[in-house]
């Protein structure tokens, strides 16, 4: 069974560090407080997606049916390897006391996990083989829905955030920038537009938006501070100033994580070319998505106000 990570960490009992380290993987990041994540051996999981039924037909007294099969494609996901090193001088903790690891440690930890969701929408391993691919990379076909041709890109209605969800089998969350989740609520308010707008929190105690049942997850910038999903897309009309609305549905047999092992963080210790100690933060992962309608995007935003 998939568990998120702030679930995970409920179970670590025996290990509070290891628990303090997942709520703050976790915490540090939108993407990661929800989506769950399946843990496997090895390197790779290998699994097959279903894309299209056995067909069904009728028959007449003495008649066959016709031979029907369904299409399933074979898929393996391979994990990849994120992580870094910090090093701190043996006089900062000397002189500043030990805590001075522990709060470098503390923001590598955070910086992996916003890297981590830059991957989750961005990644693209023809670019960078030693990535996963990203949502972006992935979804092709009927998942990838434009918001039209303008010039410059088009504002988002609810017609067009309704017709990304009904793309996607039942969905669970919509991940978008702050700017258009703003642009949704000022459109809450206007009476001449309608939506279903209501409020709930998360496992950490902050206010959620929720639009028709399915949370609002605010995806902001990157360990570089760079915006994830930034006005800096080409939309259908060749404009480079727009960006996408994600739907998605998480859970087994949908959208899940992998990892193989839990995020490691390890002591190695003083280092022989220099006075520093050296800690290493690591973690085997990557993401699977078993059926092909467990995500779609919307792209081609601008970010003018609702259209009716």
């Amino acid at each position: 069974m998939a568990l998120t990570l702030a679930e995970a960490a409920k179970l670590e009992t025996g290990d509070i560090v290891r628990r303090a380290v997942i709520e703050q993987y976790a915490a540090s990041s939108g993407v990661l407080m929800v989506l769950p994540f399946t843990s496997i051996s090895g390197n790779a999981l290998r699994y097959s997606r279903e894309e299209t039924l056995p067909g069904i037909g009728f028959r007449g007294v003495n008649e066959a049916y016709p031979e029907s099969t369904g299409i399933l494609n074979p898929i393996v996901e391979a994990l990849v390897i994120a992580g870094g090193d910090v090093d701190v001088d043996k006089f900062i903790t000397c002189t500043m006391g030990p805590d001075q690891r522990s709060v470098q440690e503390m923001m590598k930890i955070k910086a992996l996990a916003l890297a981590w969701e830059r991957t989750f929408f961005k990644g693209d391993s023809t670019a960078n083989p030693r990535q996963f691919d990203g949502l972006q990379s992935r979804l092709t076909g009927a998942q990838k829905i434009s918001a039209g041709a303008g010039a410059a890109g088009n504002p988002l209605s609810f017609n067009l955030l309704d017709s990304l969800i009904d793309q996607v089998k039942n969905p669970t969350h919509l991940f978008m920038n702050k700017t258009i989740r703003r642009l949704l609520t000022a459109a809450a308010r206007n009476m001449n537009l309608s939506g279903f707008f209501t409020w709930t929190r998360d496992s950490f105690g902050r206010q959620v938006a929720q639009y028709n049942g399915l949370p609002i997850i605010t995806v902001d910038h990157d360990n570089e501070d760079k915006a994830i999903l930034g006005f800096d897309e080409t939309s259908e009309g060749g404009a480079a100033d727009t960006t996408s609305v994600y739907c998605v549905s998480l859970g087994d047999g949908a959208l899940t994580g992998l990892q193989n092992g839990q995020i490691d963080v390890r002591d190695l210790g003083e280092l022989q070319e220099k006075p520093a100690l050296r800690t290493r933060v690591e973690w085997y992962s990557g993401i699977a998505i078993y059926h092909g309608r467990s995500a779609a995007r919307l792209y081609g935003l601008n970010s003018q106000p609702l259209a009716a």
